[in-house]
């Protein structure tokens, strides 16, 4: 081998290798075996530069998240810094009006006790500087001369005598302080969480039937089981979990993610026709093992024939909603019933992330100025679009920190021009200007997952939290006013609630997704109304979303499972359909009125929003 070793110009073991192997076969040329060894080498070089993308992609991808676990941490920072001098300056403000109405309080009671001391004082100095002239007289001779004043001393007497002094105090000694410390130590020792988790994509996993088939108009549901790197199953909830069902076209199927705060969250959605989906479970915006996922909606165990014969109609017949006269509340309608005859005036968008294009747009606005703003929820932008459909601008930059959007669900339009998007994944409320510039945010740790918002007569914003199942109404400072709701099928409870509306009362409609109803509320949270069903008829929904109401009061729903738009006059009754028969809708979201007095909803299954005539 030595011999051989002159030959090599290298000392690396390999080398020695390739030496041995031409020891062993002779017959291989020397040449040979180190054309065989730089040839392996290269190939091994080709494969680890084969890995530099990847490192390279997985290098900025982790870096992106670290800037944003930054910018989190700074947000957080000013949110604590703010809030914490609020709450001093409330503080300071309390402690100002409990000394003056301590002062007050005493000033009051010492007038009331000071004047009874001058005059028992006084009482008893003229009481005393009597008998003592009265004394001093006594102890003269009796004469002419001092019968005067024995007279006059004698009156005096007779009248201290029947002096009315204030013997009983007229006022007390109390003067109390209840400062119920104990509780607000307590609230104050407990006042705010830092909330993370440590679980990771790669490692989180899902399971259940709903993983693979479901039934149309069923609810199926997913058990998501969080872990962390190295397997181990997180124990708290509130990681940042996103579900989309969607068929290969990318129509979008509405869910709820219900989180058990131990680490497993549940999915629960209904597919409202059958086909071929995937569900995609994103945990920090990374697909979960497994994900997407191939799922088969099929329709129950019955025939078409049975499903007619229970439901009264001939097979394949669909069912129609039959347009009842106006209420003499309601808004006239059309006269005409030509079914073949559509309200629709146009149509804008397609699948896409470029201008005028949208994936899964939610939430609708129209201000007063003439424009209609859309909600691009996974495009992470609000797109704004004349009343005729033209293309005007769009803002939005993709991600966590204040200022970025994540996913964008509801959009309204301010009295003062400003724009203000509920941020579903981000937890908070946006406002932006008219040109799209970041002002502020509101709700940040108080929110859950904000899906619509709206704006009360007083300039209040309206918003409707998703995953809480609460109503919160906020000052434009970021003030909040009050809240009302809690999870449950109760009269001012809420399953999944989405928009909201306001009506000429200040009264807060809200659409109650997954208890199939609309209600009407005060903005103290007092129900006034509660109107709709689970089913297919008039004035039934199968999980409403947008609401908006026109100047008659009449109330417009859009009806997501059914995929169309009801009208219903200010109690709640039913007055008629929008006809969009000849462009079916496919799960509509967001609603609202233009200003020139149409109807534009976001057609979120077709990738588009649409704009009918409303005759007012």
């Amino acid at each position: 081998m030595s011999s051989m070793r002159k030959y090599l110009s290298c000392e690396c073991a390999l080398c020695e290798d390739c030496v041995s192997d031409h020891e062993e076969h002779p017959k291989v040329p020397l040449s040979q075996a180190l054309e065989q060894h730089r040839s392996s080498l290269q190939e091994r070089l080709g494969a680890v530069q084969n890995r530099l993308p990847q490192i390279s992609d997985a290098l900025t991808f982790i870096k992106e998240i670290l800037q944003q676990l930054t910018n989190q941490r700074g947000s957080i920072e000013e949110d604590i810094q703010s809030s914490f001098e609020d709450l001093h300056k409330q503080l300071d403000v309390r402690k100002s009006v409990l000394l003056m109405e301590l002062e007050v309080t005493y000033g009051l009671k010492q007038k009331v006790l000071q004047a009874q001391v001058d005059s028992l004082s006084r009482g008893e100095g003229d009481i005393i500087a009597t008998c003592t002239q009265t004394e001093e007289a006594l102890a003269g001779e009796a004469c002419v001369a001092s019968l005067q004043v024995e007279r006059e001393l004698g009156e005096r007497l007779v009248e201290l005598a029947s002096l009315r002094l204030p013997y009983q105090p007229e006022e007390n000694d109390q003067l109390d302080l209840q400062l119920e410390t104990d509780g607000m130590r307590k609230s104050i020792h407990n006042l705010g969480t830092i909330v993370t988790t440590s679980a990771v994509a790669s490692q989180s996993e899902a399971m259940g039937a709903g993983l693979e088939q479901c039934i149309v108009g069923h609810p199926a549901s997913v058990t998501i089981v969080t872990r962390d790197k190295s397997g181990g199953a997180c124990k708290s909830g509130n990681a940042i979990l996103s579900a989309e069902v969607f068929t290969p076209d990318g129509s979008i199927v509405d869910g709820e993610i219900v989180d058990h705060k131990n680490g497993t969250y549940e999915f629960v959605y209904t597919v409202p026709k059958e086909g071929d989906f995937s569900l995609a479970l994103r945990l920090y915006d990374q697909h979960i093992k497994g994900s997407p996922f191939k799922l088969t909606v099929t329709r129950a165990f019955e025939t078409e024939v049975e499903v007619a014969k229970r439901r009264g109609k001939s097979p394949g017949q669909k069912k129609k909603g039959s347009k009842r006269a106006s209420s003499a509340l309601g808004t006239p309608r059309r006269k005409t019933q030509n079914p073949i005859e559509d309200d629709l005036i146009f149509r804008i968008g397609t699948k896409g992330r470029n201008k005028g294009e949208f994936t899964n747009l939610q939430g609708v606005a129209a201000s007063s100025s003439g424009r209609i703003l859309i909600a691009d929820s996974n495009n992470q932008c609000v797109q704004i679009f004349s009343n005729e459909g033209e293309f005007k601008s769009r803002f939005g930059v993709r991600g966590r920190s204040p200022g970025q959007l994540q996913r964008p669900t509801g959009v309204a339009v301010h009295p003062s021009g400003d724009i203000i998007i509920a941020d579903y994944d981000n937890k908070w409320v946006s406002i932006f200007s008219c040109e799209g510039k970041f002002k502020a945010k509101l709700g940040s740790g108080r929110l859950m997952g904000p899906k619509g918002v709206s704006v009360d007569q007083n300039g209040h914003v309206i918003v409707v939290d998703n995953k809480a199942c609460t109503v919160f109404i906020f000052q434009l400072t970021g003030k909040l006013i009050t809240k009302f709701g809690s999870r449950g099928n109760g009269d001012k409870q809420f399953a999944g609630p989405h928009f909201a509306a306001v009506n000429q009362n200040n009264e807060i409609i809200v659409t109650d997704f997954h208890n199939h109803s609309v209600k009407v509320f005060t903005p103290e949270g007092e129900l006034v109304l509660k109107f709709g069903s689970n089913g297919e008829g008039n004035g039934q929904f199968n999980a409403p979303t947008g609401v908006a109401v026109d100047v008659n009061g009449n109330i417009i729903v859009a009806d997501w499972g059914n995929s169309r738009i009801q009208v219903f006059d200010g109690t709640g009754s039913f007055l008629s359909y929008i006809n969009t028969s000849a462009d079916p809708l496919y799960g509509p979201q967001g609603l609202a009125l233009t200003s020139d007095g149409h109807v534009v909803v976001a057609d979120s299954g077709n990738h588009c929003f649409k704009v009918y005539r409303y005759l007012q």
